[in-house]
């Protein structure tokens, strides 16, 4: 267990920072960016987290840790899993995939069909699941363009890729289960 007792390091002064291996790279790397964002959408949920309540509470913390599991993928670029035995990489996995289909075709089926794009907004906790949506959406595509250029979990794709549309799902359901979504009226301002 690592202890972290001390905030602050000086060791980024100069714009650059340590992955997980060790290695050291600028603070604008690809993989920097890619899990930066990641945290940036746990912080997101943190935020919707505020307005869940009961299953659906429950559901976003387990996102939450998920996420952190996420990072911590991320920020390993050697993808041997035997390549620090003291420390091995952390590694998303199949069944974190799994659940989120399966969540999301439980709240699917509670769902009335969509006839209509909807607006982010509705319930504040709808408006914040737009949001992680939103942010999810963007740490996938870092994290696909950094697939391109340097070895990335595909399971770690597949689950930001399964969450934006848990997002999706669960921001519906947060609208009285699709019955106050705001619906686009196609060019209502014209």
């Amino acid at each position: 267990m690592v202890v972290l007792n001390r905030i602050y390091t000086r060791t980024g002064d100069a714009g650059q920072t340590a992955l997980g291996n060790g290695a050291r790279v600028d603070k604008h790397a690809p993989r920097v960016a890619a899990y930066g964002t990641v945290d940036e959408a746990n912080a997101t949920f943190g935020m919707a987290r505020l307005h869940a309540t009961g299953d659906m509470a429950g559901r976003i913390a387990a996102i939450q840790n998920d996420m952190f599991d996420l990072g911590a993928d991320l920020c390993r670029p050697d993808m041997d899993r035997d390549a620090d035995a003291d420390y091995p990489p952390l590694r998303m996995a199949g069944a974190q995939v799994d659940r989120l289909e399966a969540e999301i075709d439980a709240m699917n089926d509670a769902l009335k069909p969509l006839r209509s794009f909807i607006l982010p907004g509705g319930s504040a906790l709808a408006a914040h699941l737009h949001l992680c949506r939103t942010v999810v959406r963007r740490a996938e595509r870092l994290t696909v363009e950094l697939a391109g250029t340097e070895p990335v979990n595909e399971a770690a794709i597949r689950y930001l890729n399964r969450l934006s549309d848990w997002c999706f799902c669960a921001a519906r359901i947060a609208n009285d289960d699709g019955g106050a979504d705001v619906l686009w009226v196609p060019g209502a301002n014209r």
